[in-house]
């Protein structure tokens, strides 16, 4: 793996990982602390009431402890990623990614377990002795056979769900690409025949469940580096390959491809020969999904074979088996109902969840993520996104049902339809709001230019754009300050290369940026003189004046110095948008709890209820545009009338504007910032509130109200902050804050080339209102 990383990626993964605390996971407590009676019942004496409750009935740790909702990531490290045997000291890292994906994903707490130990015996009673510490255990990075042989061991011991990702996630995501693939050909699971390279743990379970499904072991032929699986061979074999060995004379890959409606792949790149594919049946599946290289590249498998459907492991093309589209989910619906194990009835049900929701109108979400083209099912569409936020709604309760139905469920739940219903709390808190639009965002690059090109976030930031290829960079800086930089931050990034430059001291189009800015600014008191110099001098003016020359397509700047006057800048010379009345800003919150708009945090110091409607309206369409409902609350000090004061007032006002502008709108107010965030005290207040659930965005009555919000909840939440999001210029640009960081910068430029490719993440303020602003010319 790390032979393909770059030094810039493996620079910056370094720095990830180490910065601003080593690791990637911390352990926060749940119950408050504040006092000695806090004390006395979270420890001694008050916690013995606990521990005997247990000790009377141990189903009682479940609602007393965190274990039900604890899963141990296991591993010895003996089958790293692409890594092999690194050890378990060295596969640390994977498993608190493993563990980070748990809890964005499903609201999983994970504890990453590294065992120096490679003797199965061994390894398996420990594993079984972790049992009262946890609700499941993940095994992770087992070599196989080892891996079997320890699974199938833990499972038959414990009587909590021991579940190898690596085995049954790949398998659950293969199967149900299989399915939907034979589905679309017009073949019975039953009768087709499977291929296989590879012979390892993910392989052999992706055929056991298959077969488990309906497929036959007789038209299954297995090979790996040795060749074809057959009866009577020797070397390289165990119990669990031994199963698929056939009666055959083949012993090559080439000598029983022929008549394969099913290729699947876990093995190494380039395996399948092209020549190959034109001996399998009409309308093959081709899994090939070795990585970082497939065993056949999409594109030469589709010259060969247009009528193949295709599957990799790779992000970049359609079909990705990723195995985080089913782990999470899996593994909530077992916790939930207390499952002792996760059986082939729960598998078989995840199949069927993931392979339903394939055939489902893809949702926005996934619509923006691919470009706003909606990917219906079909041959490119055969499994569902990694974006789709229903994942957790389909397959969380269809194994919680299998697990019931199949006797496993130590706590069922009463109400499917309830239970369904309250998953939707997990629905957008992963925390990875950003994937569709960096994803929208790769599709087609644009010009982005950076004000502050000679800063090291924007350096650093703009070296990981230009490898996540998310936009076509531009930086506003001296040449050899960026060089000596470049040099300095041990960055790879070329001037003329991978990104373009406008030199302050020396550029051609000097002349002309001035002619163009007292066009714009010589009736707004800008002499010719001031003209030049700030054409020199000031950097936002500049790249400014690139994005209304069509010479770039949106602007980042701000780093340092004053919001309002880069304001002012951008009014002038790039102008307002049509329908908008103002600018405003409008700022994302990514907390672990949700993800949460908050308006308007640096333009509007008292906005008029007027001016508040047009902001919550567009709000509404800029929180679609990051995949979420719009669910907007009006916060004020006062619950629905319960205060009578000028900005109580103002915000009612609003609410009825709002009503009369945008009557589809879920938004309500005014009302307290608790009452917003929480169903429970609006039923209270107000049970007929228009607003349901928690409000994810918040209108404030003032700038004052808005900007202490964000910067409070930005340090106290330890969220990630992404923006503001200037709304309402003619073209994209966005004023960042002297605490942006290079991710955050990197953030930014994505909703920005988003918002240039005509999705507009930050749309005009008000589509009503009287164009006001300076429209563009052609230059």
């Amino acid at each position: 793996m790390s032979g393909n990383m770059s030094d810039d990626l493996k620079s910056g993964a370094l720095f990830y990982h180490r910065n601003p605390r080593p690791g990637k996971l911390e352990i926060q407590p749940t119950k408050p602390l504040g006092n000695q009676r806090d004390l006395a019942l979270a420890y001694s004496p008050g916690v013995a009431a606990a521990c005997e409750a247990i000790a009377a009935d141990p189903d009682e740790a479940a609602t007393l402890t965190a274990r039900q909702n604890l899963v141990a990531v296991v591993s010895n490290g003996t089958a790293v990623l692409g890594l092999g045997n690194i050890g378990p000291l060295a596969a640390k890292p994977v498993m608190e990614g493993k563990a980070v994906l748990f809890k964005k994903f499903a609201g999983i707490d994970v504890f990453d377990v590294e065992l120096a130990e490679n003797d199965v015996d061994k390894l398996v009673d420990v594993v079984a002795a972790l049992e009262p510490t946890f609700g499941g255990i993940n095994l992770e990075d087992i070599k196989a056979p080892e891996c079997f042989e320890v699974e199938e061991r833990c499972r038959a011991r414990m009587n909590i769900p021991v579940f190898h990702d690596d085995q049954h996630g790949t398998a659950i995501i293969v199967a149900a690409a299989v399915l939907n693939g034979l589905e679309l050909a017009g073949k019975p699971l039953s009768e087709v025949k499977i291929v296989t390279s590879g012979a390892g743990a993910a392989a052999l379970a992706c055929l056991n469940q298959l077969v488990s499904l309906g497929a036959r072991r007789e038209n299954i032929f297995v090979t790996d580096i040795e060749g074809v699986v057959y009866e009577g061979r020797t070397s390289l074999m165990d119990r669990w390959k031994a199963v698929y060995a056939q009666p055959t004379q083949a012993r090559t890959l080439a000598e029983v491809i022929p008549g394969a409606d099913v290729f699947l792949g876990l093995s190494a790149g380039g395996v399948l020969k092209p020549e190959l594919l034109e001996q399998m049946a009409a309308k093959p599946m081709i899994l090939a999904l070795a990585n970082p290289y497939p065993e056949i590249m999409p594109n030469l498998a589709e010259e060969k074979r247009p009528d193949a459907m295709i599957c990799t492991g790779r992000s970049d093309f359609p079909n990705q088996v990723n195995n985080v589209l089913c782990f999470p989910y899996i593994f909530r619906g077992a916790l939930d109902v207390g499952a002792t194990t996760i059986n082939e009835a729960m598998k078989a049900a995840a199949v069927k969840a993931i392979a339903g929701l394939a055939r489902e109108t893809p949702s926005d979400v996934v619509a923006r993520a691919y470009g706003g083209e909606a990917r219906p099912f079909g041959p490119h569409s055969l499994i569902p996104s990694p974006f789709d936020p229903r994942l957790i709604l389909r397959i969380a309760p269809a194994v919680a049902k299998a697990a019931m139905e199949s006797g496993v469920a130590r706590r069922p739940v009463e109400d499917l339809d309830a239970y369904a219903e309250s998953l939707d709390r997990f629905v957008h808190r992963s925390g990875f709001i950003m994937k569709p639009v960096f994803t929208k965002a790769k599709q087609d690059p644009r010009r982005v230019i950076y004000a502050e090109g000679e800063d090291e976030r924007v350096l650093r930031a703009v070296q990981a754009i230009v490898e996540e290829g998310l936009a076509k960079p531009i930086l506003v800086g001296r040449p050899n300050v960026i060089e000596t930089r470049l040099k300095r931050f041990g960055l790879s990034m070329r001037i003329g290369r991978e990104f373009d430059l406008i030199n302050p001291e020396d550029d051609p189009r000097y002349r002309a940026y001035v002619s163009t800015y007292l066009d714009i600014a010589g009736r707004k008191g800008v002499t010719p003189d001031a003209a030049r110099t700030l054409v020199r001098t000031n950097t936002t003016v500049i790249g400014a004046l690139a994005v209304r020359r069509g010479e770039a397509d949106a602007l980042i700047c701000g780093l340092e110095g004053r919001f309002d006057s880069r304001v002012k800048h951008i009014r002038d010379i790039i102008g307002l948008a049509p329908g908008a009345r103002d600018f405003a800003a409008l700022s994302l919150i990514v907390t672990s709890k949700g993800a949460y708009f908050i308006a308007d945090t640096h333009v509007r110091p008292d906005p008029s209820a007027e001016e508040i409607a047009d902001v919550a309206i567009a709000c509404g369409e800029t929180a679609r545009r990051f995949g979420l409902t719009p669910k907007i609350a009006l916060v004020s000090h006062s619950d629905f009338g319960s205060s009578d004061t000028p900005s109580a007032r103002k915000m009612r006002h609003a609410f009825t504007l709002i009503r009369e502008r945008a009557p589809d709108l879920e938004a309500d107010g005014e009302m307290g910032a608790d009452t917003a965030l929480s169903q429970m005290i609006r039923d209270r207040v107000l049970p007929g509130s228009r607003l349901k659930g928690e409000a994810n965005v918040l209108i404030m009555p003032n700038l004052d109200a808005a900007n202490i919000a964000f910067q409070f909840s930005k340090v106290l939440a330890d969220a990630l902050p992404v923006g503001p999001l200037l709304l309402g210029p003619a073209k994209p640009a966005h004023i960042l804050t002297p605490s942006v960081t290079a991710r955050g910068i990197v953030n930014i430029t994505a909703a920005a080339v988003v918002e240039a490719q005509g999705e507009t993440v930050a749309g005009a303020v008000s589509e009503t209102a009287a164009e006001t602003g300076t429209p563009l010319t052609s230059e």
